[in-house]
């Protein structure tokens, strides 16, 4: 048995693509590819494959990272050239690596993330600038999530203007079990409605 880590891109074809779909997509490619998957022990036996970390509905990702366990004796070159040509449209196999069978879970090793939003809507400069000065120099920014109190400051560790024309903005969201950013949130607080924008996800930081 092998454990490879594959990381690729989501592209808007599978942008409304939810993460128990995207497990099924990835059992369809390692078929078509005659790559076969291990499979978990007990009653229900399911592939093993872990996702890095969800991604909502309606984003899009160069960032996404999924570790297939596979019952193969053949090399990673051969798998991943089988992989790249049998990927579905929407994703993008940017890397294909051998995993220690030992390693520690892939979403255990996920602290944080970077997104990428762009603005449809026109925003003055000076107005956004001025709400993101505002937002960084809060101690404390009390929410509410599924009816439980929490405080979003400390999940936001960056938040910065790309570009502003459209406006492009680049969050650094941390990225943990019970303390994760969401890029809709933050946009929320600087009073940008999350529907008139664009978010991609640019980066999973993994612990080292």
């Amino acid at each position: 048995m092998q454990r490879i880590r594959i990381s690729y891109n989501k592209g808007v074809e599978l942008q409304y693509t939810g993460n128990l779909d995207m497990h099924k997509v990835w059992e369809r490619t390692f078929r078509r590819a005659r790559l076969p998957l291990a499979y978990s022990q007990g009653f229900h036996p399911q592939p093993k494959l872990q996702q890095a970390a969800p991604l909502p509905l309606g984003f899009t990702s160069e960032a996404e990272m999924v570790d297939v366990w596979i019952d193969t004796d053949e090399s990673i070159e051969d798998i991943a050239k089988k992989i790249v040509n049998t990927a579905q449209l929407g994703i993008v196999v940017r890397e294909v690596a051998s995993i220690p069978i030992s390693s520690d879970p892939l979403p255990n090793l996920v602290t944080a993330a970077e997104y990428r939003i762009k603005c449809d809507d026109p925003i003055e400069l000076a107005v956004i600038q001025s709400k993101i000065e505002s937002f960084l120099s809060q101690a404390n920014i009390a929410r509410e999530r599924r009816g439980k109190p929490y405080d979003l400051r400390p999940l936001v560790q960056s938040l910065a203007i790309e570009a502003d024309s459209p406006l492009v903005l680049i969050m650094h969201l941390s990225s943990l079990p019970g303390a994760t950013g969401r890029p809709e949130e933050v946009l929320e607080e600087l009073q940008i409605d999350p529907y008139t924008v664009d978010i991609d996800r640019t980066k999973l930081i993994l612990k080292q």
